[in-house]
């Protein structure tokens, strides 16, 4: 870097800090070095001398016999790619001795739990993994050129889709998909199907697009989470999946669709009374192993605090504030199911829920990117004022998918059907 302007600008670009060096002496140096670039000036020996001067760490540096000898140490900067790997690997490796030795000290606190250190040292250890880059800034005309080339690459393609599909075409539109880093709520009253909803969109992305999937459930255990998929891939009555009551044709159509779902990257984790340092610690695994790009979890309400001492208010908050940040730092779609609040009975059937209906705390409604409220229509009355039945029995009356809240885009209505027998939602047919 001395002698090369262009190695600075390698050790720049792969982002070398300070640091990384394990000589005090060269990172004061280094750091010298990109203050020159910061201000236009070119580093050389006298450049960084005088600019070690200013800053009084000349003598840091080893003095102005030491720095003027570095550049005998290598013939040219030809090789700056490996000279860089290698500092980089050698400032990863004294990392993890810290970390390492930092876990034997948290190990004998036994004012912490056990869960919260666990997963302290696996959050530190994730990001020397997969975060080195989180604390790099970048000029505005950088993030703009490849702002525009991702504007210019949607136009030629002409891709409405530019994150992962639900399934649901209308709200696909809406969105255009389910984006990276997006924590997204599903909120409605029991039994209106906001885990027959969610698995369905689960399985269109793990079966139809082979995109690793994860699925959290916290209420339901995997046996009958299975089912309920079975059921609506097979276009089998759950009743009669239950209660063995299957005929021939019925048989060989699981069959069929369990070889597919047993092909498919989906990933079930069954775990009642999960905390969120466990929901945590288990979504950096299955990132980090099986490169899931968007996780489930059914359902908010059901995920403990490490502080039961808290009201429950304050724990959801924390809670919802944890997710949000787990999306951004996995760099995925983190979608929770969450129930709204009795307001909603008192109110009235035909009231359609709101923002404000989320239960237990305010901070859901500010963290999540995107609401999504799933609603029972009010059944059509008849002339003498009673509620008419709905044509189809059993397939359940008209449900109301409604996009609240959407940060960079349009809120609206779509209309599906839940078909009750298979716990799977379709849109509902234009008459």
């Amino acid at each position: 870097m001395l002698f090369d302007a262009e190695a600075t600008y390698a050790a720049i670009q792969n982002h070398l800090r300070a640091g990384d060096f394990y000589s005090r002496a060269h990172q004061r140096i280094y750091e010298a070095i990109l203050g020159l670039d910061e201000k236009g000036v070119r580093a050389d020996i006298q450049t960084v001398i005088q600019e070690l001067k200013r800053c009084e760490k000349l003598d840091e540096a080893g003095g102005a016999a030491y720095v003027s000898g570095l550049t005998s140490v290598i013939p040219s900067s030809a090789n700056i790619e490996y000279y860089l790997e290698s500092i980089l690997d050698h400032s990863l490796r004294r990392a993890l001795l810290r970390v390492a030795s930092g876990m034997g000290m948290k190990a004998y606190d036994v004012s912490r739990g056990s869960p919260e250190i666990l997963e302290e040292v696996e959050q530190n250890i994730f990001e020397l993994r997969d975060n080195r880059q989180a604390f790099s800034y970048n000029n505005i005309a950088e993030v703009l050129e490849r702002t525009i080339d991702k504007i210019e690459d949607a136009r030629k393609n002409k891709k409405a889709l530019t994150g992962i599909p639900s399934g649901f075409d209308r709200l696909d539109e809406m969105t255009s998909g389910f984006q990276p880093s997006d924590f997204i709520i599903i909120g409605a009253r029991p039994s209106i199907g906001k885990t027959a909803l969610a698995l369905n969109m689960a399985a269109h992305i793990a079966f139809r697009h082979s995109i690793p999937t994860a699925f959290f459930s916290l209420e339901m255990s995997d046996i009958a989470l299975v089912q309920r998929l079975i059921s609506s891939e097979a276009r089998v009555d759950g009743k009669s999946l239950r209660s063995g009551t299957l005929s021939s044709e019925n048989f060989r159509d699981i069959l069929n669709v369990s070889g597919k779902m047993n092909e498919a990257p989906f990933y079930i984790v069954d775990m009642p009374n999960m905390k969120l340092l466990d929901l945590r610690s288990q979504a950096r695994k299955l990132r980090a192993q099986e490169k899931v790009e968007i996780i489930f979890i059914d359902y908010l309400g059901l995920i403990g605090h490490e502080n039961n001492s808290l009201p429950r208010h304050e724990q959801i908050s924390e809670i919802s504030r944890s997710l949000k940040s787990l999306a951004r730092e996995l760099k995925i779609p983190v979608v929770v199911l969450c129930q709204l609040n009795r307001e909603m009975e008192r109110i009235g059937q035909g009231q359609s829920p709101t923002l404000a209906n989320l239960r237990d705390s305010g901070s859901i409604e500010q963290d999540a990117d995107l609401v999504l409220f799933l609603h029972k229509r009010p059944p059509a009355k008849s002339k003498k004022g009673e509620p008419e039945e709905p044509k189809n029995p059993g397939e359940g009356y008209p449900t109301e998918l409604i996009i609240a809240k959407q940060r960079n885009g349009p809120i609206g209505i779509i209309e599906l059907v839940l078909q009750s027998k298979y716990a799977l939602f379709a849109p509902l047919e234009k008459q």
